[in-house]
């Protein structure tokens, strides 16, 4: 019978990376509210999304233990990053050529 540690050694993060990663997501948090009251024109939306791109990034790498996992589970999640990418792209091309109402 295998155990779990034959297939993925297990892996231990110091508890300052765990303090770090949770202050730079609530700064990320205060820069999201903050950017909202700013007139950026069409750009607050893409703004939002890249800041919640990098939280999301940044929660699944360290909290999810995605950093330290094995090759094909990245493969994964970096195929599963590309296409949410397109479709945010392709969601973003369209909303940027829309003509604005009158």
């Amino acid at each position: 019978m295998e155990t779990r540690s034959e297939h993925a050694p297990e892996h231990i993060v110091p508890i300052k990376t765990y303090a770090l990663i949770c202050a730079t997501l609530l700064v990320l948090t205060l820069t999201t509210y903050l950017v909202a009251f700013l007139d950026l024109g069409p750009f607050n939306i893409v703004v939002a999304i890249v800041i919640a791109c990098i939280k999301a990034s940044l929660v699944v790498l360290f909290f999810m233990h995605a950093a330290y996992a094995p090759r094909r589970t990245r493969l994964v999640i970096l195929a599963g990053m590309f296409w949410m990418m397109l479709l945010i792209g392709l969601s973003l091309a369209d909303y940027m050529t829309r003509a604005l109402p009158r």
